[in-house]
């Protein structure tokens, strides 16, 4: 993964409301997806929806090593998915922190993706 995410625009989560609230939550919930093995039980505890299935490898078998990840801009910082990771895959970090701890944590991530690659501009030669 590149060290440069940008969030992708056309994923389902984006059509959610946004999250409520005028300061940005105090913790976030990051995925240690290394050991998450994708059983969903975090997914059923959010409150706000903020927790999406990243398909496996294999495009005709998208549940094989799936796994899941924290939309941080949903994220309300409840702490419901920490408690229920049954595999403790699951932790809370402080606001700033938690996106250094997204970058190191994440092997996966449909929400937020490479940039575009940059095209360079030719010069045009005047006939």
């Amino acid at each position: 993964m590149s060290d440069i995410k940008i969030e992708d625009k056309n994923h389902s989560a984006r059509f959610k409301p946004v999250r409520k609230g005028k300061k940005p939550p105090k913790l976030l919930a990051v995925v240690h997806q290394s050991g998450c093995t994708g059983c969903e039980v975090c997914i059923a505890g959010c409150p706000v929806d903020s927790i999406e299935l990243v398909p496996g490898p294999d495009p005709l078998n998208p549940g094989y090593q799936q796994m899941v990840e924290i939309d941080l801009a949903r994220c309300i910082g409840c702490q419901n998915c920490s408690q229920d990771c049954p595999w403790e895959t699951i932790s809370m970090y402080q606001h700033d922190d938690a996106f250094i701890a997204w970058g190191n944590e994440t092997l996966a991530s449909k929400l937020y993706i490479d940039p575009p690659p940059v095209e360079e501009k030719k010069d045009e030669e005047i006939a």
